[in-house]
Formats: C-alpha cells, structure tokens, sequence
C-alpha cells in the first residue's frame, strides 16, 4: 500500500504505437481482459482511433477522454484516454506507412517517459512502432530502445525478451550481422551481464545464473572458427565472475537454451539479435515480453511488431501485451 499522497506504483502508461498498426487493437482488448483486476493505466493516443476498437473490443467500459493526466479517475473501470496534441487530421489507413502517425507515435513515447519520469505512474508499456515510419518521420532511430536511452539522457540500455522459462539479454539490437563482431567489446559484454543479473535480482532470482553465449559455431572452437571468445567475451565473464556474479561462457550458442530451458541457468546473455529470439519466439510467441533494461524507469513492450498485414480486421491477439503489463506492474510496484 502506497503511503498518504504517493501515486501508486503500479500506475501505468501505455502508449498507442503506430496507429496504423496492431497496437491500438491489442492495448484495448488487453485492457478488457484485465479488467478489474488489472492496474490503473492511462493510454496516450487519439480518441478517433480508439472509440471504433473500444466499442467493438471493450466489453462494455466506457472511453474517457482527457486533456491532462490530473483529473484521470485511475481506479474507475474504463479505458482512460490522455489526449496527445496535434494529431494528423486524416486517420490512418490500417497497414499504410504513414510518417504523420509515426511521429504522433513517437510523441507519445517522450510524452510516457515524461509522464513516468514526473511520477504520474509507476512504469511505461509502449505498443509496437513501425521502423521504416521511423526513419520517413525523420528520426535517427532504430526503435524504441535507443529513442528510449535518448530520452532518458544516452543511458546504456540493453534488450531482455522473457517467454515462459527463456530470458535473454541482447549484447547487441537491430544491427547487420556482419557488424556484430566489431561490436561487441568486454566492457560492453560485462554491462550487459551485470543488467542481466540486476533484472533477474528483481524477478526474485536472489543469486541467478547467467549464461553467456558465445558468437562463434562451437564458442569459436579454441580460436579455430573465430577469437570474439578468447579475446573478448571470456574476459569480460571472469570480469564478472570476480565480482561474484554466476556468470558461465562463452558456451557453445547451440547448446546453451537446451540447458536453459531444462533449468539449468535463469537467464542467458546473447550476442545478437537473432541468437536469443528465435529460440524465446519458438517457445513462447504469443506470451514474449520486451523489457528495457538501463533505463531510469519501468519500460516494456509485447515482443512483437506492427503486424500490417493485419492491421484493422479485428484478429489481433492480446496476449503479449497482456504480458507486457503484468510485468510492468510487478516491476514498478516492486514485486518481481
């Protein structure tokens, strides 16, 4: 319980995403699965948008409308709506890139992290952004991990994906492969290891094990198929090690999620993108969750995109960002 005149923890900002996306779909069925049961929130988006889906997915509550987050009833079931000024005034078309909409969209992400960062709420869910809006919109940006450190002053974040028993921590994001290796460096592993441990730490893992993939077929064999391991992720896990994190690796990356999900290690710390993904989205598609670690505040996302193809038929499928905002609300409030 939140002492006399603190906002709640567990208070939520869940911004729309891409309009012309899934995101705006996903968000109000969420919300009408939650329920009662689910934490305060306050979606940043646009009322046109939202009263079609509310009506036809909200399962009876109401659509509130706010100019300011301060007369917002949080505990009243309803979807609360704030308001995101100078939207487009043409409505998006489902599934068409519009640079417009996806600027809206990143408004509403500064406007969430201001909001988060002001203490109106506990955390931030942001619903999918379209990367190729991003760029015609003029940002320079991948998504919303590197925007999000921006925002919060070039912090060093890093991407944790959970699904079911897989939680990986990417070393790199959305770069060409062929980059990968000139990119990783020990420091960088080291950091990404030690985050790794902290968000594990608050998942309830009091000593969590973390494994750490190598980049290499077979960890590099001994230097025979490339020296990334000896030369650089070695070092930075028995940097770690001394400080008495339970970190193992560099391991063989076709080995190491048998023995994740077979218990053996909490988490895993991979070296790129796919190397982590494919198998968390093997395992767990619909239930992936996308966790902002480095951050000064709560972020988390579905693990999933835009999903233009099928945009505006109603078929979407909630579950990840019901996800999302389970976890959001266990993070800021404290709980694991």
């Amino acid at each position: 319980m939140s002492a006399a005149g603190k906002v709640p923890d567990n208070r939520l900002i869940i911004t729309m995403g891409d309009a012309a996306g899934i995101g705006p779909e996903v968000v109000v069925k969420a919300l009408a699965a939650a329920g009662v049961e689910g934490p305060p929130t306050l979606v940043l988006g646009d009322a046109r948008v939202f009263a079609p889906l509310v009506e036809a997915f909200a399962g009876g509550l109401p659509l509130r409308v706010y100019p300011d987050p301060s007369p917002v009833e949080w505990e009243t079931p309803a979807i609360h709506l704030l308001k995101l000024p100078g939207p487009p005034a043409a409505l998006p078309q489902p599934g068409k890139i519009d640079p417009a909409w996806a600027r809206t969209a990143m408004g509403a992400v500064a406007r969430g992290v201001e909001l988060v960062r002001g203490g109106v709420a506990g955390g931030l869910v942001t619903a999918p952004l379209n990367k190729e809006g991003i760029r015609r919109a003029g940002y320079p940006f991948q998504g919303h991990t590197d925007y999000l450190a921006s925002l919060s002053g070039g912090a060093d974040c890093r991407m944790m994906l959970t699904g079911g028993e897989i939680r990986v921590v990417l070393a790199t994001v959305h770069v060409p492969l062929r980059e990968v290796g000139g990119l990783l460096t020990r420091a960088g592993i080291a950091r990404t290891i030690r985050l790794a441990r902290e968000a594990m730490i608050r998942f309830g893992f009091p000593r969590p094990r973390i494994a750490v993939a190598g980049l290499n077929p077979h960890a590099g064999e001994g230097g025979l198929f490339g020296d990334e391991e000896e030369e650089v992720i070695s070092p930075a896990v028995e940097e770690c090690r001394g400080e008495g994190i339970d970190a193992a690796g560099p391991l063989p990356p076709d080995t190491l999620f048998y023995h994740l999900a077979r218990g053996r290690f909490d988490a895993a710390v991979v070296m790129y993108h796919d190397q982590g993904l494919i198998p968390l989205k093997m395992v767990a598609f619909e239930r992936g969750v996308n966790i902002t670690l480095g951050l000064p505040i709560v972020r988390t996302s579905p693990d999933h995109g835009t999903a233009y193809d099928i945009a505006g038929k109603g078929v979407a499928d909630p579950t990840s960002m019901i996800e999302a905002i389970k976890v959001a609300a266990r993070l800021a409030s404290g709980d694991g």
